[in-house]
């Protein structure tokens, strides 16, 4: 459980939901850290704060992609475990929060001050839900 801790510690230090759950397992791949944060910055707030997608949720598709993520053309096995996880993901992440949708979860703009506030409180709960369940499929 030390790489969700290390989740919500990130966001609590003033990270994005993407950037708190993609660097704690990216690093142990081998990704520098701060490479890492730049990777996964642009996708917090639902993709660029547009609300879309869940950042956290996001940045669990790219720790399944760097582990299980096709690296041959011909390799459509290692495709179909990489799909089959994110589907998995979402199916848990959406039975815990009722969607993976940011502005749903959040209820509201993230672009707006109300929003961040909002999401701060919020996302400390999705982060975690998020890092907990990628722990889990990547056991």
């Amino acid at each position: 459980m030390h790489r969700v801790e290390d989740a919500a510690s990130c966001l609590k230090e003033g990270f994005s939901c993407s950037q708190a759950v993609f660097p704690g397992y990216g690093t142990e791949s081998g990704l520098d850290r701060e490479i890492a944060f730049r990777v996964s910055g642009a996708f917090g707030g639902g993709m660029g704060r547009m609300g879309e997608t869940c950042g956290a949720v996001i940045g669990a598709f790219m720790v399944v992609g760097l582990k299980y993520g096709k690296t041959k053309a011909e390799d459509n096995q290692t495709g179909e475990k990489a799909y089959s996880l994110v589907r998995e993901s979402v199916a848990e992440f959406e039975s815990r929060n009722g969607s993976v949708i940011c502005r749903e979860l959040i209820g509201g703009a993230i672009s707006t001050p109300e929003g961040m506030k909002t999401a701060r409180n919020v996302c400390q709960k999705l982060v975690r839900d998020t890092a907990e369940i990628i722990e889990r499929l990547l056991e």
